[in-house]
C-alpha cells in the first residue's frame, strides 16, 4: 500500500492498493481508489480570474442565442446544495472529504457560468427560490444520476461545438476544465453507489434499489417537463433538447451520429482513470442498444 496526503484536505491520509493489485466492490481499497482519483486530480482554478476570450459579434450572439443557459444556471446551484447537503451526513473521513470537494466543485461551475454570461452580455431568467434538500441521500442521486445523462450528451455536444467551429478555440480551452470535472464526478458517484450498495446494513439494500429506480423515474419525468417548457418558451425550437442543440451549434446531424460522436467522447474522458473503477454504464448502453434498431449513418467528421 503507497499513502498520499492532500493540500486541500491535510488531515485525509489515503491508503492505496498497489497498481497491479485487484480491487473488490465495496471494500476499503476500493473507496480509497474512488475518493483518491477525485481529491488527486482536482483542478485550482479560480473563476474570477478566467480570462475569458473576445468574442467577435458573429459568435458571441451565437453563443447567446443557445436556450441552455438559465437550465445550466440553475442545474449548478442546486448541484451544489444537493452533495453539500449529503456531505453533511457522511461520517467517514475520507469519503466526507471527496463530497465537500465534489460540492465545492458543482458549485464552482455556477460561478464560471454567472461570470461568463456577464462577460458576453447573457439575460438569465431571475433565479427560483433554491430550498435544502429534505433527503440529503436522495439529493445526492438525483444529481448524480442526472449528471451522468447530462454528461454523456454534453461530452458529445461539446465535441460538436469544437470540430464545427461553433466555439472558438479559446473558449473550448477556457471550459475545458469544466468538461474535465463532470467526467471525475460522474466517475466518483456510480463508484460511490457501487461501495454503498455493499456496505449498507442489509434491511435498507431492498429500500436503496426502490430509491434508485425512483430517481430515474424522477428524472426522466423531469426532462419530459423540460422539454415541454422549453417548447412554450421563445428561447427554444422545439421540444428535443438534445437534437435541438445540435441544430442550435449550426451543425444537421442524426441522432445516431451524435450518439456515436457522445460514446466516443464518453470512453475518451473516462479513459485516463485507474481501470479497476467502474464506468458509467446505463446511458451507454441505452444508446448502445438503439443503434442496433437505427439505420447505419457514418460518423461525424
Amino acid at each position: 500500500m503507497t499513502a498520499s496526503t492532500f493540500a486541500d484536505f491535510p488531515n485525509v491520509e489515503v491508503d492505496l492498493p498497489a497498481p497491479e493489485d485487484p480491487i473488490r466492490l465495496g471494500s476499503e481499497a476500493h473507496k480509497a481508489l474512488f475518493c483518491d482519483a477525485l481529491l488527486r486530480t482536482h483542478d485550482p482554478y479560480k473563476p474570477a480570474v478566467i480570462d475569458w476570450p473576445k468574442l467577435d459579434e458573429a459568435t458571441r450572439a451565437r453563443i447567446v442565442s443557445l436556450p441552455i443557459w438559465d437550465i445550466a444556471v440553475q442545474t449548478e446551484e442546486k448541484a451544489g446544495w444537493n452533495v453539500r447537503t449529503y456531505g453533511e451526513v457522511v461520517s467517514d473521513p475520507l469519503l466526507k472529504a471527496a463530497v465537500a470537494m465534489d460540492a465545492f466543485e458543482e458549485s464552482r461551475h455556477k460561478l464560471v457560468l454567472a461570470n461568463m454570461v456577464e462577460a458576453y452580455g447573457i439575460k438569465l431568467d431571475p433565479e427560483p427560490l433554491y430550498r435544502r434538500p429534505k433527503d440529503p441521500e436522495w439529493a445526492f442521486m438525483v444529481t448524480g444520476y442526472s449528471e451522468c445523462i447530462d454528461s454523456f450528451f454534453g461530452f458529445g455536444l461539446f465535441e460538436i461545438a469544437r470540430r464545427s467551429g461553433f466555439f472558438p478555440t479559446e473558449l473550448v480551452d477556457t471550459f475545458e476544465p469544466v468538461m474535465r470535472e463532470e467526467g471525475r464526478h460522474i466517475l466518483f458517484f456510480v463508484n460511490w453507489v457501487a461501495w454503498w450498495r455493499r456496505n449498507m446494513p442489509f434491511w435498507r439494500r431492498p429500500w436503496f434499489e426502490l430509491k434508485v429506480l425512483a430517481v430515474w423515474l424522477f428524472l426522466i419525468a423531469e426532462r419530459i417537463g423540460v422539454a415541454g417548457d422549453m417548447e412554450k418558451s421563445d428561447k427554444a425550437q422545439d421540444n428535443n433538447f438534445t437534437l435541438n442543440g445540435s441544430k442550435e451549434l449550426g451543425v444537421e446531424i442524426s441522432f445516431p451520429e451524435l450518439a456515436r460522436v457522445c460514446l466516443q467522447e464518453n470512453e475518451r474522458r473516462l479513459a485516463p482513470y485507474d481501470g479497476r473503477l467502474i464506468r458509467p454504464v446505463f446511458v451507454p448502453n441505452m444508446i448502445r442498444f438503439a443503434l442496433r434498431f437505427m439505420k447505419a449513418a457514418p460518423a461525424a467528421a
